[in-house]
């Protein structure tokens, strides 16, 4: 059975509700731990076996294959996940700005709000990444108003051609 999917396990098994706060509660604490040390970082990215680095951040194999789940889409060369094993050579090399816009995607309010943000994205950009995300989720009509130009072509408003169809 492959790393993620002895993490899949983990994160699906049956709890009860005291037991599935205290286990997401501890994995959110060494995720956060794990996020403040790559952005710390920043140039220098971590590189080596699986491994080695779960153990550098604190993490099980196991534990570590769930944290490479969450930035996998976040990394400049993504990792096919089933394949992870303790002897694989992983390389957390981050789009810091896609990084970004996941955590905003994710509600990670406690991630994307860390203050090491400061020596990786500037205020502004920050703002910029999150007003693409807020675009991006804002939800377009494509119905017709009663007084834009009919979509036929006729020049006429859409209430006088073929939106007199629809009120009468």
């Amino acid at each position: 059975m492959s790393l993620y999917s002895q993490w899949r396990g983990m994160a699906d098994a049956q709890m009860t509700p005291a037991e599935h706060q205290a286990f997401w509660t501890e994995y959110l604490d060494i995720e956060t731990q794990a996020y403040k040390k790559i952005l710390q970082r920043r140039e220098n990215f971590y590189e080596g076996k699986l491994s080695s680095l779960a153990e550098e951040f604190g993490m099980s194999p196991v534990v570590f294959a769930g944290f490479m789940d969450g930035i996998n889409t976040s990394l400049v060369k993504e990792v096919d996940l089933e394949s992870l094993a303790e002897d694989s050579d992983v390389s957390l090399k981050v789009d810091f700005e896609k990084l970004y816009y996941n955590m905003l995607d994710a509600k990670a309010k406690w991630l994307y709000t860390l203050p090491e943000w400061d020596n990786i994205l500037s205020p502004i950009k920050r703002r910029e990444i999150h007003a693409k995300w807020q675009s991006e989720r804002q939800a377009v009509s494509n119905k017709i108003g009663r007084n834009e130009p009919c979509p036929c072509g006729s020049g006429k408003k859409y209430k006088k051609c073929c939106g007199r169809d629809a009120t009468e």
